[in-house]
């Protein structure tokens, strides 16, 4: 396994429960090169969100270790920055606090000045100039997401994880937030790691789609999407993008043992 940015090194962990251990994931290695953008998919239940918690540091492995430039995690770094399904703002505090409040908590040279305008420049980046000053409730889900991700990207991480952020949204808003993902990484570069159920997301945002197999989840396959840089929506339906879509949803059916391994494609 080359080395990354982010690397799993043997990793399997099994939850506690009143019947015993719950494993999760099994010997799992993996490496994310730094600057790289990864998706990971899989079977719902798989261990997919306990992965972002390891490489956070919010988890320890059973066995096994994860290293963030080569320097194993023992727990939560500020050089990572996280953004959910669920964005979790406060609607005590302005769209603007709300961005700012990693800022509160994890140490930065920014003066109080510095800070704003960063905050004020990433809002404005994502199309909410102007809604600065707004609570939580006054704005859509797609407006409350892109809010999440200026948040997630206040303090200049090196790594970005995504756990299913745009599943809550519709069709058409997803779509424009996976062009804005790329707009976002080309002004403000990270290591991505996405989870996701959504085929088309993975394939659209990364560069490499990590399949997991069922639990306790495994390595099943590593898929390049074949592209890279900024992509259109139109992407997605090149005969490329298909057959690679084909081949991922196989993948999951093997995942799921709804289709035998030997019908995997080349």
């Amino acid at each position: 396994m080359s080395e990354g940015l982010i690397e799993l090194r043997g990793v399997s962990l099994a939850y506690r429960t009143a019947s015993g251990p719950l494993p999760v994931l099994d010997d799992l290695s993996i490496s994310v090169p730094e600057g790289g953008f990864t998706a990971f998919v899989g079977p719902s239940g798989c261990g997919k969100s306990t992965l972002t918690r390891l490489i956070a540091g919010l988890t320890k492995p059973d066995r096994g270790e994860v290293r963030l430039h080569g320097e194993p995690v023992r727990g939560p770094r500020p050089v990572v920055g996280m953004a959910f399904q669920n964005p979790v703002l406060l609607e005590w505090r302005t769209i603007l606090r709300n961005v700012l409040l990693p800022l509160e908590i994890t140490r930065t040279a920014l003066s109080k000045r510095e800070q704003e305008a960063r905050a004020r420049r990433l809002l404005a980046l994502v199309g909410l100039e102007g809604f600065e000053e707004k609570r939580p409730s006054e704005l859509s889900g797609g407006m409350r997401q892109r809010a999440s991700l200026c948040r997630a990207l206040i303090h200049q991480p090196e790594i970005l994880i995504l756990d299913e952020p745009f599943g809550a949204l519709d069709a058409f808003t997803r779509e424009d937030l996976w062009k804005l993902m790329h707009e976002l990484k080309a002004e403000e570069p990270f290591t991505g790691v996405l989870i996701t159920h959504d085929l088309r997301e993975a394939v659209f945002l990364a560069d490499e789609v990590v399949v997991l197999s069922g639990r306790p989840a495994k390595v099943q396959r590593r898929v390049p999407s074949g592209a890279a840089g900024r992509r259109d929506i139109e992407h997605l339906y090149t005969a490329e993008s298909v057959a690679l879509l084909n081949l991922l949803r196989r993948e999951i059916e093997i995942a799921q043992g709804r289709a035998p391994a030997g019908s995997r494609a080349a």
